[in-house]
């Protein structure tokens, strides 16, 4: 494997395509309209133009991708996250093409990418899950009635869903019907399939996931937990690993039935098992995703292991590089994902120009990002900037050290989460290690952010209006309305 595309964009991109260099194999960057100068176009050997800015025009449509590795030579492709990295028709494509998709077969993805196929995968190493139904529910007098069986609270899940759409919490019998038939419509206009299924609610779940790997000599590894209980919109803001309230007993259990949940697909590449977990420290199989995630940095950081390596190593048909026995926790480490939103609106998504941009350095720092100053953020794709990510010896000092480097990360022209990634590594819950995914709706004010963030706008449009010898700048108020410029910029395309 001489060259390989990255079939994505951004922080993932570059990301993936310096773990390559290292390794001595050349990239290729491809492209929309939108990302003709980005950093990841310029860091790769070759870049391919693949369409309009719009991702169903670019990064969403498989034959581009295909034709820009026949048009250049590479020989496989890393799809990151995101777009086509958990498509099973596009792993075919790949694979009918004669091309190496660094990632789990088709068939791994077609099963684990439905929740219901996916549970049954897991049911056959007797992996502990929510009660709930095993299949999936169309008929909503029957559906009522084995709701009334499961106990409410219910949870009414899409069968193909994520990211908290075709999802709704039913607290009694009275509001099932409609809230079927919301979650049914929710779910075939997200993802083309209506098909959900109940579980029962757990009211204060902690979200927890396990790191595994698979190759093609049968090895499989769990590299231990990542717990990413602050969300919002049931999206993930903050992770870290290991978990605050994992024994090790309950890390090793955990850990096993990850493995399982992957041997039972004969999983090859990264992969993530994720669970929940109730008060009582009882943990249930949610779901596996197929791919690398968003927040492997931190596994990273406590393991030694650089997984994007793993990756290619295990597509070119290496083993594994350890054994399970080789791995340690060491230190910890957590990551902010630094959104282009602003929190005391909701977290609706923000647009503009980076005028400032400077990113925090020094022991324990990384920041993985896309995007240097001067840069427009697309109205296009997810609004995320960078990653955050801090590591110490132990918990205190990688907080200490994100707070640190949240102060250092200087960002204007947009809003962001930083401020509201400082106001939890501050908040005594999270501090303590007590708390769960309604961290959020539990503690967050927006009134908490206002005051010192005006305070800051204020000195850098002073600074800012300094430096450009602009007298007219002014400091003007992010929009507070409903929608936000995002969204009304992205309503026009």
């Amino acid at each position: 494997m001489q060259k390989i595309l990255v079939a994505n964009r951004g922080e993932i991109a570059l990301r993936v395509m310096r773990s390559a260099r290292e390794m001595g194999i050349k990239t290729v960057a491809v492209y929309s309209d939108a990302d003709r100068d980005a950093l990841h176009v310029r860091y790769a050997d070759e870049a391919v133009h693949i369409g309009a800015a719009p991702s169903n025009q670019s990064y969403l449509v498989g034959e581009k991708i295909i034709a820009a590795c026949i048009k250049t030579g590479a020989e496989a492709i890393h799809p990151g996250y995101g777009f086509l990295s958990e498509n099973a028709a596009f792993a075919k494509l790949v694979r009918e093409a004669g091309l190496i998709l660094i990632g789990p077969s088709p068939e791994a993805m077609e099963i684990m990418g439905n929740k219901l196929s996916a549970k049954a995968a897991a049911l056959k190493y007797n992996i502990p899950m929510v009660p709930g139904t095993e299949e999936a529910i169309t008929d909503v007098v029957e559906a009522k009635k084995r709701a009334v069986e499961v106990g409410f609270p219910i949870l009414i899940k899409a069968a193909a869903g994520g990211g908290g759409k075709g999802m709704r919490i039913v607290d009694g019998p009275g509001d099932f019907e409609e809230q079927m038939q919301l979650a049914v419509s929710e779910a075939t206009s997200a993802f083309g399939d209506g098909s959900v299924f109940i579980e029962r609610y757990v009211s204060s779940p902690r979200h927890i996931e396990i790191q595994v790997l698979g190759d093609t000599h049968g090895n499989i590894v769990h590299l231990f937990e990542r717990d990413c209980s602050v969300q919002r919109r049931h999206q993930k803001v903050i992770e870290e690993a290991p978990s605050k309230v994992l024994t090790p007993a309950i890390r090793a259990q955990m850990g096993k039935c990850a493995v399982d949940a992957a041997r039972s697909v004969n999983y090859t590449g990264a992969g993530t098992v994720e669970f929940i977990m109730d008060d009582a420290l009882n943990f249930y199989f949610l779901e596996m995703n197929t791919r690398l995630q968003v927040e492997h940095p931190v596994t990273e950081l406590i393991t030694g292991i650089d997984l994007v390596k793993e990756q290619i190593n295990i597509a070119r048909g290496l083993p594994i590089s350890f054994k399970q026995d080789d791995l340690q926790i060491r230190g910890h480490a957590l990551e902010l994902r630094v959104y282009a939103e602003d929190p005391a609106n909701n977290f609706l998504p923000d647009i503009g120009t980076l005028q400032t941009y400077i990113t925090p350095k020094g022991a324990g720092v990384r920041v993985d990002d896309g995007f240097e100053q001067g840069m427009e953020i697309p109205i296009y794709y997810d609004p995320m900037i960078a990653k955050l990510i801090t590591y110490g010896k132990d918990r205190t000092e990688a907080i200490e050290r994100m707070i640190r480097a949240i102060d250092e990360y200087q960002i204007t022209g947009i809003t962001t989460t930083l401020g509201f990634g400082k106001f939890v590594m501050q908040h005594e819950a999270f501090i303590s290690g007590n708390f769960d995914t309604h961290f959020v709706k539990k503690y967050f004010n927006a009134d908490v952010l206002q005051t010192g963030n005006e305070d800051e706008a204020r000195i850098a449009a002073i600074l800012m209006e300094q430096l450009l010898g602009n007298r007219k700048a002014t400091v003007t108020a992010h929009v507070t309305a409903e929608t936000s410029n995002w969204v009304k910029n992205r309503s026009r395309l």
